[in-house]
């Protein structure tokens, strides 16, 4: 089967994540996709595939003869598409030969416009898979899966040597929860590479250190009539809240290795308000500072209003790759050869 053929199948599985559910896996429907997973697995000669409580599924495709003592690579992809946007009942959309302008998702009045995606008119004359506008396509990551399977499918059909080759495919990537419960003796690689990223020829090995933040205001509601130094209105302090935060520092206003807040769900009324942030920095001290503004700025407020107005809850999300890869820069090097073999 073609990566682009079990990609389609994958995308149509609903299993979209779950940031607030309390569970592992976020949602049940993960284990939908899992359960395919395994079953493919299985019908590709990988007998010890399974998933597990937790919705990890994991397998081995053993060495071929004569490569027993070869390093164990691991391939590993994520199940879950992004909780911010539908994920259920996916139709993929296939444009052949793709002419370079604007694409019009569906009927629904979404378009893909050259001049907000610049990277579009470089695909002219490219095959390109889309959703119908209603939901989110699901390439993230299950292009990534389907690249692995018909990697592991080729090694078998074609009889290519190999050491061992691990694979795995996990829960909750998009809310940060992904390694969580990942098992690294289990999976039993000695180095391994995640297959999910943007552009062909595209290598990572460095990433932002990432956390979410989360305030809560407790206001006080009372007649407007009798307001007079007792209302706490809770929108208003979380309008507060946002405006201490440093200026230009918004996805919209960085780049590159700049760090961010960025608020991305809000909720209030005078008595409660929440905001929900994601803070990312590449540098660990001045992600240290961001978080430090963030715990100045409850403590102020709470002077300011009372005790218990503004409650933050900080949980750290995933840490710079960067300082565990830095030691075994041979994974970026061979990464880097095999790009450029394969004409990339």
């Amino acid at each position: 089967m073609r990566a682009y053929e079990r990609f389609i199948k994958y995308a149509r599985v609903h299993t979209r994540s779950n940031e607030t559910s309390g569970t592992h896996p976020s949602t049940s429907t993960q284990f939908d996709l899992a359960n395919i997973l395994v079953a493919e697995l299985k019908e590709l000669g990988l007998s010890d595939a399974a998933v597990d409580g937790k919705c990890y599924v994991y397998a081995t495709l053993p060495a071929t003869s004569g490569y027993e003592s070869a390093t164990k690579i691991g391939f590993i992809a994520h199940m879950d598409t992004s909780p911010d946007f539908s994920g259920e009942n996916v139709t993929p959309v296939i444009i052949s030969d793709y002419d370079g302008g604007d694409v019009i998702l569906g009927d629904i009045g979404r378009t893909l416009r050259t001049a907000e995606f610049s990277h579009l008119p470089a695909l002219k004359g490219r095959t390109l898979i889309t959703s119908g506008g209603s939901t989110l396509l699901g390439a993230d990551d299950k292009a990534g899966i389907a690249e692995i399977m018909t990697l592991l499918e080729r090694l078998v059909t074609e009889n290519i040597p190999h050491g061992q080759i691990s694979v795995s495919f996990t829960p909750d990537e998009e809310i940060g929860e992904g390694a969580d419960f990942f098992d690294v003796e289990r999976f039993g690689a000695e180095f391994a590479y995640t297959v999910d990223g943007g552009p062909e020829g595209e290598i990572e090995y460095e990433n932002f250190n990432a956390a979410s933040a989360v305030f809560e205001v407790n206001g006080f509601n009372i007649h407007p009539g009798t307001a007079k130094d007792r209302m706490l209105n809770a929108q208003l302090i979380a309008m507060e809240i946002n405006a201490s935060l440093p200026a230009g520092e918004t996805p919209r206003d960085t780049e590159g290795y700049e760090g961010f807040y960025h608020l991305c769900h809000t909720d209030g009324t005078v008595e409660k308000a929440t905001l929900q942030y994601i803070v990312r920095d590449h540098d660990s001290d001045k992600f240290e500072e961001r978080q430090a503004i963030l715990r100045e700025i409850e403590k102020k407020l709470n002077e300011k209003y009372g005790e218990g107005t503004v409650i933050l809850t900080l949980r750290e999300q995933y840490r710079n790759m960067k300082e565990k890869i830095l030691p075994c820069m041979h994974l970026i090097e061979n990464a880097k050869a095999a790009v450029e073999e394969a004409g990339l």
